[in-house]
């Protein structure tokens, strides 16, 4: 019987080592099952997981031209559902920050009025009391307001 990638077939644990485990398959051939690929949990010692003469179903990942076959425990079956921990509030660990600032509605730059009929652009790198000399803060419109409180602009 020749193995074919794919394929899920129930073998023999022949041997343990540090990074894996070899499993006899029913037609008489040896694989290779990789420490990466005996649990969906992190595996430090293989032997916690397996032991010598367990019986198991793998699935075949590869066989390779010089007839070494790739094994997976954990593909054979399908993956355990993994709980819905995330919160209600927009699925954002820290909540929904849409301007990336701490949830704080700061302006990130502003148009400063520095004569008559030029404008100047002022980028603020941090929250500092320093502004454009004897000019509010104000939207690109050069109305001179203040955004509102709680809202974004």
């Amino acid at each position: 019987m020749q193995v074919e990638v794919g394929a899920v077939v129930e073998g023999t644990v022949t041997g343990i080592t540090k990074f894996g485990a070899f499993v006899s398959l029913p037609d008489g051939r040896s694989g290779l099952v990789h420490i990466s690929e005996i649990a969906n949990t992190y595996v430090n010692d293989v032997n916690e997981f397996l032991k010598l003469g367990d019986k198991v179903k793998v699935r075949v990942l590869a066989v390779t031209p010089d007839g070494k076959i790739n094994l997976s425990i954990k593909k054979a079956e399908p993956a355990p559902e993994r709980p819905n921990n995330r919160p209600m509030h927009g699925g954002r660990p820290g909540g929904n920050r849409p301007n990336n600032n701490g949830g704080k509605c700061w302006p990130k730059a502003f148009f400063a009025l520095t004569s008559p009929t030029r404008q100047s652009f002022y980028g603020i790198r941090r929250r500092t009391a320093r502004r454009a000399p004897e000019q509010p803060f104000g939207p690109a419109d050069g109305t001179g307001q203040r955004p509102e409180r709680g809202r974004c602009v």
